[in-house]
């Protein structure tokens, strides 16, 4: 028997006409993908709060621009203002005539816009596209939340040892500029590469990133 692929995330579609919503789910799900229909903006923005670890893996939303009540635009600057949008690539769905507002949504941090009548298949494969992106968007979110919590196991003689690390200068200096011996400069290097889960002076700087980075 055949195993199902897993999912690559959960496609949030949020689109008030029923006939629209179904197609696309039937088009979604044809292609393997998770998907969790909300039937106004309302009711996502109700998921949402109702999940404050909200997205609990990657995800995207395919969002109409035109709706009865809020529209996805609207949804879209409510989200992004609460830094929602960050983890969770924007592809709109739209009209003729709202190209103009779905560019300038790209301007503002959309992932994408699709005019109606859409390519069902190009549809289907720019979502697991953001799917993806969301994926990376998520483990780079990670990656800087464990640097941090590293840099905040270091002492402050920890920190300025690490500086002059980073420097590139040697123990024997940075024991002149700091005033100790060279053996606690060891102890120091060694603590901080432990600490920040490195094994070289090069790793350490790969893992901090670029200066302002």
């Amino acid at each position: 028997m055949s195993m199902r692929p897993a999912s690559p995330g959960i496609v949030h579609v949020v689109e008030d006409d029923a006939a629209l919503a179904d197609a696309l789910l039937f088009l979604l799900q044809s292609r393997d993908l998770e998907v969790r229909h909300f039937a106004s903006a309302e009711d996502l923005l109700a998921h949402v709060a109702a999940s404050p670890d909200w997205p609990q893996g990657p995800a995207c939303l395919l969002l109409d621009v035109r709706m009865k009540r809020m529209s996805g635009l609207e949804l879209f600057e409510r989200l992004s203002a609460d830094g929602r949008t960050a983890l969770v690539p924007v592809v709109f769905l739209t009209g003729h005539g709202d190209i103009g507002m779905a560019v300038d949504a790209l301007k503002r941090g959309a992932y994408d816009f699709f005019e109606k009548p859409f390519n069902d298949n190009r549809l289907a494969d720019r979502l697991i596209e953001a799917l993806t992106e969301s994926a990376c968007r998520i483990d780079s979110a990670r990656d800087a939340a464990s640097v941090e919590s590293c840099m905040a196991s270091l002492s402050t003689r920890e920190r300025e040892v690490m500086d002059l690390i980073l420097a590139g200068k040697l123990n024997k200096v940075i024991a002149d500029e700091l005033g100790i011996s060279v053996r606690t400069v060891e102890v120091h290097r060694a603590n901080v590469f432990a600490k920040m889960k490195v094994r070289s002076a090069v790793e350490l700087a790969r893992r901090l990133g670029p200066p302002g980075g």
